[in-house]
């Protein structure tokens, strides 16, 4: 399944890129699950990310790996692949683009997932593609000028 969420933000492409950070990662976490992020050092190929979602009577530990960026001037973007994921998925890919525009920069959210069937797929897809609809106002506010 794939999800593309855009969202246009004032600031351009550089000043975004360059907070996009632990920071900014545990400000656009949902409130559930509550997540802790294990590790981050950033988005350069080979780096790895680590979280931990917290299910209240579980927890399930969540890692990706960067395995591509681009830098010029019209977009900015890395991809972040899923190497140990919670059981709801069987694979993950997220690409997170910043692209120049006019008055500003989009952000851009593109995503694919699997779960363990076609089912669990449409379940699940309503519930990622919300979280992170839940990023877009938080992008905006925080990305004005």
């Amino acid at each position: 399944m794939k999800i593309k969420i855009s969202t246009k933000v004032e600031q351009n492409i550089e000043q975004v890129w360059n907070q996009f950070d632990v920071n900014l990662l545990k400000k656009l976490s949902p409130p559930f699950p509550p997540v802790k992020v294990l590790h981050y050092i950033g988005h350069q190929i080979g780096e790895k990310v680590s979280f931990e979602l917290n299910f209240f009577i579980f927890k399930q530990k969540w890692e990706s790996e960067i395995t591509d960026n681009r830098i010029d001037e019209n977009e900015r973007y890395f991809i972040d692949e899923g190497r140990i994921l919670p059981f709801f998925l069987k694979y993950w890919k997220h690409k997170h683009r910043i692209v120049k525009s006019n008055s500003g920069s989009k952000i851009i959210d593109e995503i694919e997932f699997k779960t363990p069937s076609i089912l669990t797929d449409y379940i699940f897809y309503p519930l990622l593609y919300l979280q992170f609809l839940y990023r877009k106002p938080i992008y905006q506010k925080l990305f004005r000028v």
